[in-house]
């Protein structure tokens, strides 16, 4: 019961940063995905790396720098935060200098004494495309019409997914999904996570509609089936690295739910499919 609790206001309290960050916008939403960018990609290299004995404090202050340098730069270009001009000046500069972090980080393996040299570099730079990456991406929401709306509701779409998978698979899940890596999920699960998704699109585009103006019942049915397809990818691919790793959880930083790799283990996936998803429909629409 102790536990179901702090898991409870765990919970509360990361859906509530998450929603005031994407609501306020512009450097509320930068800091808070920051700060995920460096408890994610410390998680991550702390567990790829446990096996061969940690990873060399420099080389991991690197990989740390260069996520944010490409996190950040992407938001401040994307966000409209700065002039026209400032954005052109700012954003060569973030792409020269995440140029440099890529190769002083190859010229730093020659020097630094870890038993896997190889498997560290190849870890370094998963963790930008990974991590990194798709956290700075996400702030091309706001690019969009109706962007934070969509934005939220990405978020909304992903929490209601998983919702409906735990609660459809745990009371009638029988067929597995994917049980050489995750044996508790099965296909009826997985359909209960679409089935929340996608109906969470009829409740935003009949209770919300001032909200989702650009973007019609259809297209963000459509939004909620990428979200809910890619979510349950997200969360296998970090079961997949997890299981290889021998480990349960990445961390231990929000009690009762892991780390924050576990939380934004589905999302890591969903932000460049749903991006791609709503280009191709602003493009055709």
């Amino acid at each position: 019961m102790k536990n179901l609790i702090l898991r409870s206001l765990t919970g509360a309290v990361y859906v509530a940063l998450i929603c005031a960050a994407v609501l306020l916008g512009g450097w509320w939403f930068i800091a808070l995905f920051s700060l995920f960018t460096i408890l994610a990609l410390n998680e991550f290299y702390g567990l790829c790396n446990s096996s061969s004995g940690g990873e060399n404090a420099i080389t991991r202050v690197l990989d740390i720098a260069g996520g944010l340098i490409l996190s950040i730069g992407l938001g401040c270009v994307n966000i409209g935060l700065l002039s026209p001009f400032t954005v052109r000046v700012l954003g060569g500069t973030f792409f020269t200098v995440y140029l440099l972090y890529l190769v002083v980080r190859l010229v730093a393996q020659l020097y630094s004494q870890e038993s896997s040299p190889l498997s560290n570099l190849a870890y370094s730079y998963m963790g930008q495309m990974y991590i990194a990456l798709p956290l700075g991406l996400m702030s091309m929401y706001y690019t969009f019409p109706d962007g934070p709306a969509m934005l939220l509701a990405m978020f909304v779409m992903i929490w209601l997914s998983d919702t409906g998978a735990f609660l459809v698979g745990s009371l009638i899940g029988r067929h597995k999904l994917f049980p050489r890596i995750s044996p508790g999920k099965t296909w009826e699960g997985f359909f209960g996570g679409v089935l929340f998704a996608v109906g969470s699109a009829f409740v935003f585009k009949l209770c919300f509609p001032a909200f989702f103006t650009a973007f019609s019942l259809g297209s963000l049915c459509g939004l909620g089936l990428v979200v809910s397809i890619f979510a349950t990818w997200g969360d296998l691919v970090e079961s997949l690295i997890k299981r290889t790793l021998g480990v349960k959880d990445s961390g231990s930083l929000l009690p009762g739910h892991g780390g924050i790799l576990d939380r934004i283990d589905s999302l890591l996936l969903v932000i460049p499919a749903s991006l791609l998803y709503l280009v191709t429909v602003s493009l055709y629409a």
